[in-house]
């Protein structure tokens, strides 16, 4: 994140996620205040347990285990960038009046998100810390697509219990996408990557929350869209997509497009590209989206093109005539 900040001047940067269960949270508070020094407030904390039990196991913890530390870390974290001195000991690590050493840059604090999949762990602590909640798992399986509205109600509650403040304007959405001008186009470009992708979730990753199906190329692809894990296509395709997310969570406030290698570089730009040029524009701007607006301001100027264009052509005759008239009175 540091090297991307030095890189450039306005995108925001955030860690997605930090497992919090495998560090101590004096030193991802201490960290993340620095890079939000380094970035002049361009950075965000996403927090997790840590999704792979793969990794808990070689710190021998149990997936358990580490959802119970994040909750545990997480109040540590939020109270020291609150400023204040904490003294505890966790099962993994002891802070004796540990501090920070700097203040965060942004104020009060630069955004923090918590990681939901399935459980309804992440909304619990999003509530209760009045933070921003990242639905990771929300189109990865049916349980997560279920589960969007009753997280958010989560969160409502917790927070209400809590006397904190949440908006789903911090509610951020993670998903798959690969698009082309064509959906031959995009199919063909996933042949890429596609099966190596699925290849790793099937066999390698112990991640059962992100379980997909298909042993062929053209099962894989159907997988994706059919369950609802993501869309291969065109814009329309996507924006159907993020359309089907707001319909069924209520609305949230941010869409993020999980990274994949399904296509070759080149597709994969052309891909964002598409994305950036006919998507996003159709959920951005609120109640009247910029591109209604755009379209919107094209059909007025359609309707009133003959009009328009009439009267461009009478002005053009008047001052000529006008012209000539003053030629006339000078000679």
């Amino acid at each position: 994140m540091a090297a991307a900040a030095e890189r450039t001047r306005r995108i925001r940067l955030g860690t997605g996620v930090t497992s919090i269960a495998y560090h101590n949270p004096l030193w991802v508070a201490e960290r993340m205040v620095l890079l939000d020094h380094l970035t002049r407030g361009r950075t965000m904390l996403g927090c997790g347990p840590g999704s792979l039990p793969s990794d808990s196991m070689m710190l021998g913890l149990t997936p358990t285990d580490t959802r119970e530390l994040m909750e545990v870390d997480l109040d540590i974290i939020m109270r020291l960038l609150r400023g204040e001195a904490v003294t505890e000991q966790t099962r993994t690590h002891n802070l004796v009046d540990a501090r920070l050493h700097l203040r965060p840059y942004t104020e009060p604090c630069f955004d923090i998100a918590i990681a939901a999949v399935a459980s309804p762990t992440g909304p619990r602590l999003a509530g209760r810390h009045g933070a921003g909640l990242l639905s990771i798992g929300a189109t990865m399986t049916q349980d997560g697509f279920d589960a969007l509205a009753h997280h958010w109600g989560v969160v409502e509650e917790r927070a209400a219990h809590y006397g904190q403040t949440v908006s789903r304007r911090d509610w951020r959405l993670v998903g798959l996408m690969h698009v082309a001008e064509t959906r031959e186009q995009a199919y063909r470009d996933v042949e890429y990557g596609i099966e190596a992708w699925f290849d790793y979730f099937q066999k390698t990753a112990a991640f059962p929350q992100m379980a997909v199906e298909g042993s062929r190329l053209r099962e894989m692809i159907d997988f994706i869209n059919e369950a609802g894990v993501g869309a291969i296509g065109t814009v329309d395709d996507a924006r159907a997509q993020v359309q089907r997310l707001w319909d069924q969570s209520g609305g949230f406030g941010c869409m993020l497009l999980l990274a994949h290698e399904w296509a070759n570089p080149a597709a994969t730009k052309r891909s964002y590209e598409l994305i950036a040029q006919h998507v996003m524009p159709h959920f951005q701007g609120g109640a009247v989206s910029h591109a209604d607006q755009t379209l919107a301001a094209k059909q007025r100027a359609r309707s009133t093109r003959e009009d328009y264009a009439a009267a461009q052509l009478q002005a053009v005759a008047t001052m000529t005539e006008r012209y000539e008239k003053e030629k006339t009175e000078q000679s």
